[in-house]
């Protein structure tokens, strides 16, 4: 039902009005809270109220960057987004806002520099934007392609330049380990705090050695409140640095 509702949307609004529409309507249902929004809103609060960078990797269609942008307005947030429909939006979504803290960066990232194909999933008849993801053997990768440029977050000129950047959110549907390998020289001159989606799968155990081996603190949401992560349920992690 829920598809078919998708479906019918994306056709009746076309589906660039379709996504700029829901990206509103996220925004708003963000601020009510509830659900997973609740996770969020707890890493929402970790971000220090002052200046210092912010990067919403897998931004999708702003809607993430935009709650940040609005909470923390002396925060220069950086998007990353590499599909063109979903850069569209957030364009739309920023001037809509009239968010002056946003700046998108048209790229995918992982651990090496250079070109990436991506896909658009497509389910029936409608386009699964949210759950974009690059090209690997033994998945699914049915629906819309594109090749797309990628790069190291520690070779980001701005990012070189940034003075403080004090948190990262990503979700980038299970390539999350590249992400953060193509970050290490950043990790380790920030400690940014990370708040992180992560599949139950060998990629998940990946991630955690090395966040750990980077001098940070695995934690899980539970109870309004961050624990230590010992296999409880989940998928969102928030990665913490250690006090030394």
């Amino acid at each position: 039902m829920k598809n078919l509702l998708r479906s019918f949307c994306q056709k009746l609004l076309g589906y660039r009005n379709y996504l700029y529409v829901f990206a509103l309507f996220s925004i708003k249902r963000m601020q009510w809270g509830g659900g997973h929004e609740k996770e969020f809103l707890y890493f929402l609060d970790m971000i220090p109220d002052n200046r210092s960078t912010v990067l919403d990797i897998g931004a999708n269609i702003g809607v993430m960057a935009a709650s940040i942008a609005t909470k923390h307005t002396q925060a220069e947030v950086f998007a990353f987004e590499p599909i063109p429909d979903n850069q569209r939006t957030i364009e739309r979504v920023v001037k809509h806002h009239g968010l002056k803290n946003i700046r998108l960066f048209k790229t995918a990232l992982g651990d090496a520099a250079g070109e990436i194909k991506m896909v658009v999933p497509v389910v029936g008849s409608s386009n699964m934007q949210g759950l974009s993801h690059v090209v690997e053997a033994g998945r699914k990768n049915d629906g819309a392609f594109f090749t797309v440029p990628v790069q190291r977050l520690d070779q980001i000129p701005e990012l070189i330049a940034a003075e403080k950047i004090s948190a990262i959110k990503i979700d980038v549907e299970n390539f999350e380990y590249y992400v953060l390998k193509g970050a290490q020289g950043l990790l380790e001159k920030h400690k940014p705090v990370i708040y992180c989606e992560l599949w139950e799968n060998e990629r998940r155990s990946l991630c955690l050695d090395y966040i750990r081996s980077m001098g940070y603190a695995v934690k899980i949401f539970q109870d309004n409140a961050l624990a230590d992560f010992n296999g409880q349920e989940g998928i969102n992690f928030f990665f913490v640095p250690k006090v030394s």
